[in-house]
């Protein structure tokens, strides 16, 4: 990596211009017309600060408990499917959390084994998707328990939505001679990125080995994908039987109703994360920042609550916190990291968002996260969505 990244929005330039249009194009995502995808960063834009000018804190102070783990900042990382944008991809990712002192939520549908991400970050949590059978369930929550993970974030939130107005990137489901041919046209237009998979002597690894069964080759990420989409979407009683399945911390990722953050409650979870799936879910939930009061005001003191979608600074960090948030969740914004320096990148990325808490903080006159409060963020009338009253 070249110099400082000063911005995530800088990331996201530098990014853009390593990885091939496919591979950028993916981590993009979205879905139909973009609505929640636009809505999860400029809804952070209609929220104002109210600070103080004197009295403010020498020191201030960002740590924190998600999930049992104590980190130092209140930030970790939203588990995200196959990293091929870098060669060391998760393990890179995790190596920098571990480097900043926070966690890392690991995919199933991952390019790296848990075990390799566990070496390198042990405040590891696995995600898991409602895909195949109770049994395969069961024995793939038994496989991250032997393995030491910290946690279970189960994501219910993806409703498959079909078509981008922008176009959906051209993705092969291995890549054999045939795919490599058809590619071969973007991976040479990004010589750099093309030289990081050289030197590792590996090309991108379309496989996902956190869904292998016992004695089974990893299946590919379209292979586990369809899979997912042809296991039928469970009940509010197949989550409590997932969640009788872990004795430990259990996120369930995906809410955005008071409605159904009570049911999860009901259902034994300990942490929910307000997400809409970075605006991949169905088109024009709103974002995650405007739904996150109501559930603060119906379930705060009972879970932990964390908000993932939009965050591309620590001035967002603080407004989520301010409305009820314990921590945030991050995806893009590291990937983008990764993508422009791998490691390194994605310890920058993380460093401005501590740096952005910590200004924050200094102006609003708070000596810790724990400290702020509603009255710190000015909200518009009309910001806030309450889906699903009760």
């Amino acid at each position: 990596m070249s110099g400082w990244i000063e911005t995530v929005a800088e990331a996201q330039r530098r990014a853009r211009k390593r990885l091939p249009k496919s591979v950028y194009s993916a981590l993009l995502a979205g879905s139909e017309k973009g609505v929640s995808y636009d809505d999860n960063t400029t809804a952070f834009d209609e929220l104002g600060f109210a600070p103080h000018v004197a009295g403010l804190p020498a020191k201030r102070d960002q740590a924190t408990t998600v999930m049992g783990q104590r980190i130092s900042l209140p930030v970790i990382i939203s588990p995200t499917g196959v990293q091929a944008v870098h060669p060391d991809g998760e393990v890179a990712v995790a190596r920098a959390a571990a480097a900043r002192g926070t966690a890392m939520g690991l995919s199933s549908f991952a390019g790296k084994p848990l075990g390799d991400v566990l070496a390198a970050n042990p405040q590891t949590f696995l995600q898991v998707y409602w895909m195949g059978t109770k049994d395969t369930m069961a024995w793939r929550i038994q496989e991250a328990r032997e393995a030491g993970a910290k946690g279970i974030i189960v994501t219910l939130d993806w409703s498959f939505s079909y078509g981008r107005d922008w176009g959906s990137p051209r993705i092969p489901e291995r890549l054999d001679l045939k795919a490599m041919a058809r590619f071969a046209p973007e991976a040479l237009a990004r010589p750099r990125w093309l030289w990081d998979f050289a030197k590792s002597r590996h090309l991108p690894d379309l496989k996902v080995p956190n869904i292998a069964e016992p004695g089974r080759e990893a299946p590919t990420f379209f292979g586990a994908y369809g899979e997912w989409m042809m296991t039928p979407p469970p009940s509010w009683d197949d989550v409590r039987w997932l969640r009788e399945q872990w004795d430990g911390p259990f996120m369930l990722k995906g809410i955005c109703r008071v409605d159904d953050a009570l049911r999860a409650v009901d259902a034994g979870v300990t942490a929910i994360s307000v997400s809409n799936h970075g605006g991949n879910n169905l088109d024009a939930t709103p974002a995650p920042i405007r739904a996150l009061p109501a559930l603060a005001d119906a379930v705060g003191d009972r879970v932990e609550l964390l908000l993932d979608g939009g965050i591309r600074r620590g001035s967002d960090v603080v407004k989520a916190l301010a409305l009820g948030a314990k921590a945030v969740m991050i995806g893009r914004a590291y990937l983008w990291g990764l993508a422009a320096g791998g490691q390194t990148g994605v310890e920058n990325v993380l460093d401005l968002l501590t740096r952005g808490v910590d200004s924050a903080l200094l102006g609003l006159g708070r000596s810790s996260v724990h400290e702020l409060t509603r009255d710190d963020v000015v909200v518009p009338p009309g910001f806030t969505r309450t889906l699903g009253a009760v």
